[in-house]
């Protein structure tokens, strides 16, 4: 791992869910820009002296050279850190699991993707929303027509946590957050609204023809965007809107999808994410449980526990981490493995997510001007 050190909130994060369901050991660490933070985590962690590292650079040298030395690295740091370190263990031939938003700006990150498919590497992105059993679970009714030709898509993404100038009181996260040099050109439309994006081209598999932004900073003095409301015009047709505000008093973590189509519509929300409700036209609202007979494969595969028992957010993270260990001991083991079977986000996810922020940041300088929406 590198980041996640004492005072971090993302890495115990991912070190909780690395450990779910037993596919990982973390045997080495480069933690903090501060050795001393670094020896700390590592000493609690249990790892080995010799494995906890000053640099990361070091790190990725020594391990390349161990014959048990790492088989992937999770990178968990601040925004402006992820490709310069991904990039040192990429050219060392080390998988990578990264936290998202992937990079500062999509050139960042196709730079780092042409390092990835040079060295034949995995690398996820942690997405995590995309691991919940009734996540896929929508995605796999969208997929088998349930819906029927899709219309409307609905996003949102509300927070309240930066409704003050939290960013001056000392708290770490909302200190570079609120930095454009450590956190990039999004404020919350790249904490957050990457995360409303991102679902909706997970469930929907949609292509996203352009967009219409509006974004806006309310706290005075603050370097970037607090909120955003944005429009999307799909290839086929459909329609849709996503917003995102860390300045929505009364909301925690208040992610939401809704995809209405010709013949029937559902809806999710990340605060209760044990439950989908799907509506064929004509007919009574479903209610989908977690764990239920109702739920589909797809949904079951990812699933732990018995229905009416909460899971969410660790385990969406935990559902990525599996998801990526499967292809992981297949390439470790040198057998065939289906790529059509991969459900974690990639590095391609990675720079679409980019790609949005940067659109969404001509559109709302340009007067709320509709943009097109550029692949590559």
């Amino acid at each position: 791992m590198v980041g996640g050190g004492d005072g971090a909130f993302i890495g115990g994060v991912h070190r909780i869910a690395l450990r779910l369901d037993g596919h990982y050991e973390l045997v080495a660490g480069c933690f903090s820009s501060k050795y001393d933070n670094s020896k700390e985590t590592g000493r609690k962690l249990g790892l080995s002296e010799e494995r906890i590292y000053e640099t990361y650079q070091e790190m990725a040298e020594k391990e390349s050279r161990l014959s048990d030395g790492i088989d992937v690295v999770s990178i968990v740091t601040p925004n402006h850190l992820h490709v310069p370190v991904a990039k040192i263990f990429a050219e060392k031939g080390i998988n990578i699991i990264c936290d998202k938003p992937l990079a500062l700006s999509s050139i960042e990150a196709n730079s780092l993707k042409d390092i990835v498919e040079n060295k034949k590497l995995i690398f996820a992105l942690t997405h995590n929303y995309t691991g919940y059993p009734m996540v896929r679970h929508a995605r796999s009714l969208i997929k088998n027509g349930d819906l029927g030709s899709l219309r409307v898509i609905q996003a949102e993404y509300p927070q309240d946590w930066l409704t003050t100038k939290a960013e001056d009181t000392g708290l770490k996260q909302a200190e570079w957050r609120t930095d454009p040099k450590r956190s990039g050109g999004g404020g919350c439309i790249g904490d957050i609204g990457t995360h409303a994006f991102n679902l909706i081209k997970f469930i929907t598999q949609l292509e996203l023809d352009e967009l219409s932004a509006d974004i806006h900073t309310f706290v005075k003095g603050r370097k970037l965007d607090d909120n955003a409301q944005i429009m999307l015009r799909f290839k086929d047709g459909a329609k849709g809107s996503i917003w995102s505000s860390q300045v929505a008093v009364g909301n925690e973590n208040n992610l939401k999808i809704r995809v209405y189509g010709e013949s029937g519509g559902l809806e999710w929300r990340q605060e209760d994410p044990n439950y989908l409700f799907y509506t064929k036209y004509g007919r009574p609202t479903q209610k989908i449980t977690r764990g239920s007979g109702n739920a589909v494969k797809e949904a079951n595969d990812v699933t732990r526990i018995p229905p009416g028992h909460p899971e969410g957010y660790l385990e969406g993270f935990a559902n990525i981490y599996s998801d990526v260990s499967k292809v992981l001991f297949a390439k470790i083991n040198k057998e065939n493995y289906e790529q059509s079977n991969d459900c974690y986000p990639t590095i391609y996810d990675g720079i679409e997510g980019m790609k949005f922020i940067e659109t969404v940041l001509e559109s709302s300088n340009n007067n709320s001007k509709w943009i097109r929406f550029n692949y590559k």
